[in-house]
């Protein structure tokens, strides 16, 4: 009997000792990124990959530019993007990008405003400075006050440059520049007059108005089938030579799980797979902005 107490205190010790080694097998991986992509899926997926496999993901913010380069340096695991590489920059070399959902970019504006639809046409006159009055659009007698993010390589910045013109260096005709897509969301909420665009995970969690796009809305059904002209990938972004790759690489497969598909959709956003489709109209709008970018 005493060597059966003897023992059990023993197998009690070893586990209690076991505790922290085992944690430390399981390493916390740090993410950042773009706030659209981590309010689109990201926070409730590693939530649920936490519960699954007991992998804690540290979940941080800084914009698509930040999650790519600090991947490439190594100082964050994974990295969230709204947008691609920039394949000429040497800072954001060495890295991979797995798309993995759909965000659409959306146009914003006060809630109060009485302009509901815009056409694609008359939103590339706005950003040119050849529309600078609301009443051109159908709404009041008032000046435009257009609202863009600071330099031309941020998620929205660069997307939308893709999207409407086909040209990456495309100046805008701004009123306001913001550093981030949060300070610029609510100074939309606040101001009658501003007209924006954002990517409508975060834009839909503001007080603020969605325009329709050419007659569409930006609804889970449009975006999926390609009616709604604005829209892009969302990546996760990695690097191959972490000492975490093999649970990030973990991670990011779950992501295409049927699993991680139903936690993606229930934040009302695309899984990357199910809307494949649009990437061939990705192409097809490409063509159509750099024929429009002719006209004006």
């Amino acid at each position: 009997m005493k060597k059966f107490s003897v023992l059990l205190v023993w197998m009690v010790s070893l586990a209690i000792w076991a505790q922290p080694i085992l944690a430390e097998q399981q390493p916390t991986l740090r993410w950042v990124g773009c706030g659209i992509s981590k309010k689109a899926y990201l926070v409730a997926l590693a939530k649920a990959y936490e519960k699954k496999t007991g992998v804690v993901i540290d979940v941080q913010g800084g914009g698509a530019t930040r999650g790519i380069r600090e991947v490439a340096t190594m100082s964050a695991d994974i990295g969230g993007s709204c947008r691609r590489r920039i394949f000429s920059a040497e800072e954001e070399r060495g890295i991979t990008q797995v798309p993995v959902a759909w965000d659409a970019l959306v146009v914003i504006t006060h809630k109060n405003n009485p302009v509901k639809d815009i056409s694609m046409d008359n939103l590339r006159k706005v950003y040119l400075g050849e529309i600078t009055n609301w009443r051109q659009l159908g709404g009041n007698d008032a000046p435009i006050e257009l609202f863009a993010r600071k330099g031309k390589i941020s998620g929205v910045g660069r997307t939308a440059r893709k999207l409407l013109f086909d040209n990456y260096k495309q100046e805008f005709s701004a009123t306001r520049i913001f550093d981030s897509s949060g300070p610029l969301e609510k100074e939309v909420v606040a101001n009658l007059n501003a007209l924006a665009i954002s990517g409508i995970s975060s834009a839909r969690k503001r007080d603020v108005k969605i325009l329709k796009l050419d007659g569409k809305s930006p609804s889970y059904e449009n975006v999926k089938a390609g009616n709604y002209l604005l829209y892009r990938p969302l990546y996760l972004v990695y690097n191959e030579n972490s000492k975490h790759a093999s649970v990030i690489k973990d991670f990011i497969r779950y992501a295409d799980t049927e699993e991680g598909r139903n936690v993606i959709r229930s934040n009302g956003t695309v899984p990357y797979l199910e809307a494949l489709n649009l990437m061939k109209n990705k192409l097809q709008e490409s063509r159509l902005a750099h024929k429009d970018r002719g006209m004006h």
